[in-house]
């Protein structure tokens, strides 16, 4: 009767784990083109997908063909089926940390603080925003998450030379998901390199972790496969797609392109008058996340109830180094690459919630009401943390873009600054193909050669001349099309000055 029960909530929990997240992930995911929870790379990434094109650095090759099989769902608008990539990966990585705490606690009463842990990670602000918008963060916290429940679970003999091919193949495919998995390989093929031994009385330390090359050395060179599909941007770029970042036909260009060398100067660029206030906020990030009380809990779990083991060093890892990275990164979205912390500190809720449970159960029998507790409260900080995750009534992109798909005259120039904006059009024009009569432009990219050479590609009609950085030359150029500029400051700014309103 006890092994049927056991069996049951075994089944049961991550079916309802999995099928919780997913259904408030469907409720608050954006309908189409969004910028909400910051996506206003979104219209970028749909539109590279869908045209077989490159993104912006660093790629993201990966990501890209994952995007393109979503985008291939009877269901919905495009956007829509690209969003949805992000909701079943954080679903999925959600899942991944019940497994992990699961098989960590190795205890009957495991199911309950190993739930606990998917719901802390699943409904945390942060995790969840991304969730449902079309970003790369979902699926790299999927890809995270992966590699630490395989360097956890698959430890036997048996199954070691298995584990060196599939965490390096894991780990090269996650960086054409997002570059920043690289950070998790120097302490991977550590964990690879050494093998610990049984101790005996009076052995020296060195002399229990024995150094095992061949793993590492498998382990390593499986990511170098991995990597393989960023040699697919050539042959994307080839085909002369209108969204190809850095046209990678050169190693140099490539080189440029999946280094992300327009973002270098951004890396340890926080002065040290911002460090203070960088980590004021990450604090406060992190709190937020959980609330105090969770927090704390996770705190108890990883320094009182934690056995040491791969995954506590994997999990201190995780959030010593995806800190460090985030803090010194100066850009203004630099919080989103704090979810691989989240992720663990999501676990030392779970092992801090095993342990409470169990240190309760000995002076008051019911202590898995503390974890009944715990689930209750992450329940309520959900929904007061609803309406700030909450995408579904996000229509701005799409306004907008819509308006200057209307308002653009019959085969005008349209020039558009900035990112979110440049993004969207992108998006209606090129993913869309809605009016083709149009010829769309970024001026803040006519700097780059390749950016140029793209123009050129796309609009084959235009008259141009041998270099053309500036927008007068193709206005000069071309004086029979209407020109446009194109802005979004809170609405669409649409100016076409001298130029006749009427749309085709």
């Amino acid at each position: 009767m006890m092994k049927d029960k056991q069996r049951f909530f075994d089944l049961a929990a991550p079916l309802l784990l999995s099928g919780a997240l997913i259904v408030v992930y469907l409720a608050t995911l954006a309908p189409g083109l969004t910028w909400a929870n910051d996506g206003a790379d979104g219209g970028d990434l749909i539109a590279a997908a869908a045209t077989g094109g490159v993104a912006h650095p660093t790629g993201y090759p990966v990501y890209l063909l994952i995007a393109r099989l979503f985008q291939l769902l009877p269901i919905g608008s495009l956007a829509y089926r690209t969003n949805l990539l992000s909701a079943i990966a954080m679903t999925s990585a959600s899942v991944l940390i019940y497994f992990l705490v699961k098989q960590q606690l190795n205890s009957s009463q495991a199911w309950l603080p190993a739930i606990i842990s998917g719901f802390a990670f699943g409904l945390s602000p942060l995790a969840w925003s991304q969730a449902v918008i079309t970003e790369v963060y979902a699926l790299n916290a999927l890809f995270v998450a992966l590699v630490l429940y395989l360097s956890v679970v698959m430890i036997s003999e048996k199954s070691r030379k298995h584990a060196d091919v599939i965490l390096g193949l894991l780990l090269g495919l996650g960086i054409g998901v997002h570059a920043t998995i690289i950070l998790l390989i120097p302490v991977v093929i550590l964990i690879r390199l050494l093998r610990p031994q049984v101790s005996t009385s009076g052995q020296a330390f060195w002399k229990r972790w024995p150094l095992d090359w061949m793993p590492a050395l498998r382990t390593f060179a499986f990511i170098l496969i991995g990597w393989t599909p960023h040699l697919l941007l050539p042959l994307w770029a080839a085909s002369h797609p209108p969204v190809n970042w850095g046209d990678p036909i050169t190693w140099p260009r490539e080189w440029w392109l999946v280094s992300g060398q327009l973002y270098r100067d951004n890396l340890f660029g926080v002065t040290y008058v911002d460090l203070w206030s960088r980590l004021q906020l990450w604090a406060g990030l992190v709190i937020g996340q959980f609330g105090l009380a969770g927090l704390l809990i996770g705190l108890l779990g990883l320094t009182v109830f934690f056995a040491p083991s791969r995954l506590m060093v994997l999990s201190i890892w995780n959030v010593l180094v995806y800190s460090l990275f985030a803090i010194n990164y100066n850009t203004g979205d630099w919080y989103v690459y704090l979810i691989p912390v989240f992720l663990s500190i999501a676990i030392w809720i779970g092992i801090g919630t095993h342990g409470l449970i169990i240190l309760v159960s000995r002076h008051w029998r019911p202590g898995w009401l503390i974890g009944i507790a715990l689930l209750f409260y992450l329940l309520v900080l959900s929904i007061a943390r609803w309406s700030q995750v909450d995408a579904s009534h996000d229509t701005s992109a799409e306004v907008f873009g819509h308006q200057v798909m209307i308002e653009a005259p019959s085969n005008a120039f349209v020039f558009v600054q900035g990112d979110q904006a440049i993004f969207a059009i992108w998006y209606f024009h090129y993913a869309l193909h809605q009016r083709p009569d149009i010829v769309v432009v970024a001026p803040q990219l006519l700097s780059f050669d390749w950016y140029q050479q793209t123009i050129r590609a796309t609009y084959p009609q235009l008259n141009l001349p041998g270099q053309f950085p500036w927008p007068v030359v193709l206005e000069v150029t071309n004086p029979s099309r209407p020109v446009c500029f194109v802005r979004y400051s809170g609405q669409a700014d649409i100016q076409c000055p001298l130029s006749k309103s009427s749309t085709p």
